[in-house]
């Protein structure tokens, strides 16, 4: 069963066992399930396919219900679909960025690879915006990201502990540290990424950012960390008072 976005109490999921269910959704073949293609003001302006389906359940997710219910929403494009509309979008818009998002792009490899593959060369620069958590659990996926010169990864980590993991994503607590190892292997691989975090002081008690901060430092990671704050859009308030967190 695959669950839709947090309700009040204990229901930690195996985000691994997610993932797999959700790519049976979103996926057939290479291809992969989107909801639309445009233009956004993210990045001073990005092509961005928005695409359905997450190993994540974030109650301060701002994306739609194509996240918690990706076999209700999309249609399947193939690798070459996807990046024709992508770059003919950036073309009309003038921009030079693009980005899969909506969900967690890294979710069939096969897909992205070739979506990636077709971009490369083309004089725009890929965003790859990811939790983290497949690259983290795939030891070949950072390397494979590494050997695109016009691809840069945002890693973004959700809680500085297990417990703020647990509770803010839905996903078993043990399944944190994911994250983390997806930073060691991009590093290693040389690739172009940075941090991002949801350290909103509503969100993480102080201790748990510094926590956080800690642990990039002990993996070396001494680069930048976009700190993120919690916008009050529509979505995330409705999960974040489902889930819980009255002050929202």
């Amino acid at each position: 069963m695959c669950p839709g976005y947090l309700k009040k109490g204990p229901q930690p999921f195996d985000p691994i066992k997610l993932m797999r269910l959700t790519e049976n959704m979103v996926c057939r073949g290479d291809a992969r399930k989107y909801t639309d293609f445009y233009c956004a003001d993210a990045y001073d302006g990005i092509s961005t396919g928005y695409m359905a389906g997450c190993c994540l359940r974030c109650v301060f997710c701002w994306v739609g219900e194509a996240r918690d219910f990706p076999y209700r929403y999309g249609q399947f494009y193939t690798p070459e679909e996807a990046a024709n509309r992508l770059i003919a979008n950036a073309r009309k818009r003038q921009v030079n960025k693009l980005r899969i998002s909506g969900g967690e792009p890294t979710l069939g490899k096969d897909h992205l690879l070739g979506v990636l593959d077709r971009v490369d060369g083309c004089g725009f620069t890929f965003i790859l915006e990811t939790n983290g958590i497949p690259l983290g659990h795939d030891p070949d996926y950072a390397q494979a990201l590494a050997q695109y010169s016009n691809v840069h990864v945002r890693v973004s980590l959700k809680a500085g502990s297990t417990a703020g993991f647990e509770k803010r994503t839905g996903a078993r607590g043990k399944y944190w540290g994911l994250t983390f190892r997806a930073i060691e292997r991009l590093m290693t691989a040389g690739a172009s990424f940075h941090v991002a975090a949801m350290t909103d002081p509503r969100l993480m008690p102080p201790e748990e950012r510094r926590n956080l901060m800690r642990r990039l430092r002990t993996l070396g990671y001494d680069d930048l960390i976009e700190e993120e704050q919690c916008d009050p859009y529509k979505t995330p308030v409705m999960r974040l008072r489902a889930a819980g967190f009255e002050s929202f």
